[in-house]
């Protein structure tokens, strides 16, 4: 039996706001399991500016092998460098 290989999209419907929701709370009655919210965290008042800032590339490169080998983002790298050198 051979099966189909590509699933025809113009037979399907998207899938409406209020459904999802419905399916959420379904999910979380059934297996009494609050679900984890999807996206990015919401922003912390006051933690830290937006910025943009030109860094030499040899600069950058210190700083993504530095996150690299520590396993945490380069952006961290640089700003543990500026607090640490803080006058």
């Amino acid at each position: 039996m051979n099966k189909k290989r590509e699933f025809d999209f113009s037979k399907a419907r998207r899938v409406l706001p209020d459904e999802t929701e419905a399916f959420r709370v379904a999910i979380e009655q059934t297996f009494h399991v609050k679900r984890p919210s999807r996206g990015r965290p919401p922003k912390q008042e006051d933690k830290y500016t937006v910025i943009s800032i030109r860094l030499h590339p040899k600069a950058l490169a210190w700083a993504r092998g530095q996150a690299k080998s520590r396993k945490i983002g380069y952006q961290t790298v640089i700003s543990e460098t500026l607090l640490h050198h803080e006058i």
